[in-house]
C-alpha cells in the first residue's frame, strides 16, 4: 500500500517535518490574447459560466478537488488518536497544513495557529473566550460602518453578557475606514476593535498597521478580518501588528467549514477554552479538568481533517501563480468594469478607485435581484442583496446593491458579459 502525501511509512516520528501533499499540481495555463496567462482551466465549475461571486466564494481549481478526493479515499484516516501508519501519516499532513498557513500569512508560530470552521466561528471564538474573560461593564468595543455582520454580532452578543459598550469608526467620502476619525474617538476604555481588511461589499482595503498603531497606542487589542483579504493580498500578521487575524478557506479557493484563527501566542495562551470535549483536553476526572496548550485548547473534538487538506492544497495553488499577480489581475479587471459602468447612464458605481476585487453597484430604478436574475439568463453570476452588511447598506442609502467580484479565472470576456447584462436590464427596465 502506497503511502498517503508521499510519506515514508518508516516509525511514525514526532518530529514536525514538512510533509508535501500527494496531489501537487502546477497551474495550468495558457496566454490570453493581450499576454496574461489564462488559469480558466484549472477550474471546472466555471466551463461557458461567466462567474463573478467570487467575493461569496470562490470556484476550487482541480487540484484543490484532486486532495480532496485523496483525504476523502486511499488516505483517509483519523488524527491525533490512531496509532496505524495512516492515521500517523494523515496526523503528520494535518500538521504539515497548519505550518504552511502560519508561512502563509507570516505567522511566528504554528502554534498561534487555530483551525476553525470559518472566520465567523474565529471572531466568535476571540469574542466569547478573550472578550468573556477580559471585557466588563464600561469597556468599550470599537468596530466600523462597513463591517460584515460576523463582525458585528459576535461583539454585540458579548458586549449583552459583560455591559461593555460598542462605538463605531465613520467611513471617508470613497468608503474606506476613517482612521483619522478612529483616532481622534479611540480611548483607554476601548478593549477592543474590530475591522475588515478589505470590505466585501466596496472592496475597500484598509491601513491595517496604522490602524493596528492607533489601536496600541490607548491598549487595545485589535482583531482583523480578512476573509476578502487572503485571497487577495501578500499577508504578514506580524508585520501588520495585529493581535487577531480570521480568514476563510472557501474564500481562498479552499474548501467550505474551515477557516484560522491566528492569534499572538501570549494572547492565546492566556485564553479559556472556548469548547469542550475531545482533543482539548490534558486529564478529565469528574472532580476537575485540565487542558491542552494552545492551539489544541480551542480545538475540541474530530476536526474537519480533509478541509484542513484542502486548505493547505490552496494556499499551495496561489503560492504557485502568486499573490502579486492574482492581486494585479483582479485590480485591472475591477478598473475596467468600473470604468465601463461609470459610461452607463443610470448606473452607479460604489467603493474606491483602488478596490480589491470587487465592485457594487445599482441601476437607478431596478431591484438588484432584478437585475441578478437578468444577468443570470445571459450567463453571469452575480450577488445581488445586502451582503451581510446592513448598516453599510443604509450608509449607502440602499436596500441593495449588485456586487460583481473577481478571481484568478476571471478575465476581459466576463467583465465584457457583465456590461452587456446591465444593458439588457437598462433595456428591460426602459
Amino acid at each position: 500500500m502506497s503511502p498517503p502525501f508521499g510519506l515514508s511509512l518508516s516509525k511514525p516520528s514526532t518530529e514536525r517535518s514538512e510533509v508535501p501533499h500527494s496531489v501537487r499540481q502546477s497551474p495550468s495555463t495558457s496566454l490570453r490574447a493581450n499576454g496574461v496567462m489564462d488559469y480558466r482551466a484549472d477550474f471546472p465549475g466555471i466551463a461557458d459560466w461567466h462567474y463573478l461571486d467570487t467575493a461569496a466564494t470562490a470556484q476550487k481549481p482541480q487540484a484543490v478537488i484532486d486532495a480532496i478526493a485523496r483525504a476523502y479515499g486511499a488516505d483517509y484516516a483519523t488524527v491525533h488518536r490512531g496509532v496505524y501508519s495512516r492515521s500517523a501519516n494523515m496526523t503528520l499532513a494535518y500538521e504539515a497544513a497548519r505550518r504552511k498557513v502560519a508561512r502563509f500569512i507570516g505567522a511566528k508560530s504554528d502554534a498561534e495557529i487555530v483551525f476553525v470552521r470559518g472566520a465567523t466561528e474565529g471572531i466568535n471564538l476571540v469574542a466569547q473566550s478573550w472578550g468573556g474573560a477580559n471585557l466588563k461593564a464600561g469597556d468599550r468595543i470599537l468596530l466600523s460602518v462597513l463591517e460584515h455582520h460576523s463582525n458585528i454580532v459576535p461583539w454585540q452578543l458579548i458586549a449583552e453578557k459583560t455591559g461593555a459598550q460598542i462605538d463605531v469608526v465613520p467611513l471617508t467620502e470613497d468608503g474606506k475606514i476613517d482612521l483619522d476619525a478612529m483616532s481622534a474617538m479611540i480611548t483607554p476604555a476601548h478593549k477592543l476593535v474590530a475591522l475588515a481588511h478589505v470590505s466585501n461589499v466596496l472592496g475597500s482595503p484598509l491601513d491595517v498597521r496604522r490602524a493596528a498603531e492607533i489601536a496600541h497606542g490607548v491598549g487595545a487589542k485589535i482583531l482583523i478580518d480578512g476573509c476578502q483579504a487572503v485571497p487577495r493580498l501578500a499577508v504578514d500578521v506580524t508585520a501588520l501588528g495585529c493581535d487577531f487575524y480570521v480568514f476563510s478557506a472557501h474564500k481562498l479557493y479552499g474548501p467550505t467549514g474551515i477557516g484560522v484563527l491566528w492569534a499572538r501566542q501570549e494572547i492565546l495562551d492566556a485564553m479559556p477554552p472556548y469548547q469542550g470535549g475531545g482533543s482539548m483536553i490534558d486529564k478529565v476526572t469528574f472532580e476537575k479538568t485540565t487542558y491542552a496548550p494552545a492551539p489544541t485548547r480551542f480545538e475540541a473534538g474530530t476536526p474537519h481533517i480533509v478541509g484542513v487538506v484542502g486548505l493547505a492544497a490552496a494556499i499551495d495553488y496561489v503560492e504557485a501563480i502568486g499573490l502579486d499577480v492574482i492581486h494585479a489581475h483582479e485590480c485591472a479587471l475591477v478598473g475596467q468594469a468600473r470604468d465601463a459602468l461609470h459610461k452607463l447612464n443610470s448606473v452607479r458605481v460604489f467603493g474606491p478607485e483602488d478596490s480589491c476585487g470587487i465592485l457594487s453597484f445599482e441601476i437607478e430604478g431596478v431591484h438588484p435581484h432584478d437585475a441578478g436574475t437578468i444577468l443570470d439568463e445571459e450567463g453571469v453570476a452575480i450577488r445581488a442583496g445586502h451582503h451581510c452588511a446592513q448598516p453599510l447598506m443604509r450608509h449607502l442609502g440602499v436596500e441593495a446593491t449588485a456586487r460583481a467580484s473577481f478571481g484568478i479565472y476571471s478575465d476581459e470576456s466576463d467583465v465584457a458579459a457583465l456590461v452587456r447584462g446591465i444593458e439588457r436590464v437598462r433595456k428591460i427596465f426602459g
